[in-house]
């Protein structure tokens, strides 16, 4: 059975609806470019091998505003810019800049007529560590669906939805003429956006274990103590698939500016880092469920990780390094 705009336990359409119509006329503006193929990714920084199906992507927003980079990305060294492609959609700047919430990856994502993609999970993106996946459709057709925990949906143009990718989902395009076109954003759960979700939602989003991040605040406070500055942090925390992020090891850590970015770098790898909710500090590319903060004297680091509204923390010793 394929679902129109109704909200089920694995999707959600949220309160805007779009202009169609402009979206569509838009892409006239991008299509004369043959889009890259879609690829994987690892936290680990590798881009793996390309689809082998037609599913092709324009990157609008990506790590470092790579014009290129057709992957959702992650926690890395570089934080999400926009690429020079949005430049050409107008309309579409107006839409993601009403999304209250701040944004990592967005893309457009074409399927081909006659692609069939994989069944696959994304866990990353849950309720509980404050991460969700959004969809606007803009060009489609009835025999393009996306199977989403068994239940085909087919959205309207325009419309915008949410769906639970954790869970395990394809898309399908059986069409023989028509390329099936999504708006696909990456995004954390803040107050702002949840307020968009339909009334039934409302409770679970209140109550349930879900992770309400801060929006991006006006103007980034500077780390609050001299740079560099030297920790010790459990091996767990860097570590994005880490069942117990404040476990491990203590493993040498270091916080300084990479170019005009915060950066943490801990075993060989590099981090870029945005502010969070008060002094706290997230990684780009990932929610308030783990945050940082260095303590009032200096002395030391306060490390946080969050499922849902449960909290859990570590102190770890931390200071500026000596000159």
């Amino acid at each position: 059975m394929t679902t129109f705009l109704v909200a089920a336990a694995e999707a959600a359409q949220l309160r805007p609806v779009f202009d169609s119509d402009r979206l569509a006329a838009e892409l006239a503006a991008v299509t004369a470019h043959t889009w890259n193929v879609q690829r994987t990714h690892t936290y680990g920084g590798q881009v793996g091998q390309a689809a082998a199906i037609d599913w092709r992507v324009l990157p609008l927003r990506s790590l470092g505003g790579d014009p290129e980079r057709t992957d959702p990305g992650g926690p890395g060294p570089e934080p999400f810019k926009v690429t020079r492609w949005l430049d050409q959609l107008p309309y579409l700047a107006e839409v993601l800049d009403s999304v209250p919430a701040p944004l990592n990856a967005v893309r457009l994502m074409a399927l081909g007529p006659g692609a069939v993609s994989k069944a696959h999970s994304d866990p990353k993106y849950r309720l509980d560590r404050g991460i969700v996946r959004l969809h606007i459709p803009i060009v489609t057709d009835p025999d393009a669906v996306l199977v989403l925990d068994g239940v085909e949906h087919c959205w309207h143009p325009g419309t915008c939805w949410y769906g639970d990718f954790s869970r395990e989902h394809l898309v399908r395009n059986t069409s023989a003429t028509v390329t099936r076109i999504h708006v696909v954003i990456d995004a954390l759960l803040t107050a702002g956006l949840a307020a968009w979700f339909p009334t039934p939602w409302q409770e679970l989003l209140t109550r349930g274990e879900v992770l309400l991040n801060h929006t991006a605040p006006a103007e980034a406070p500077a780390w609050p103590a001299r740079l560099p500055y030297e920790a010790l942090l459990p091996s767990g925390f860097a570590d994005f698939d880490a069942p117990a992020p404040l476990d491990g090891s203590l493993t040498p850590a270091r916080i300084d500016h990479a170019g005009d970015v915060l950066a943490l770098t801990v075993v060989g790898r590099t981090f870029a880092l945005v502010p969070a909710g008060g002094a706290e500090f997230r990684f780009s590319g990932w929610s308030e469920q783990r945050t940082l903060q260095p303590d009032s004297d200096g002395g030391g680091l306060i490390l946080r990780v969050r499922r849902g509204r449960a909290l859990a923390d570590r102190y770890v010793s931390a200071a500026p390094r000596t000159p």
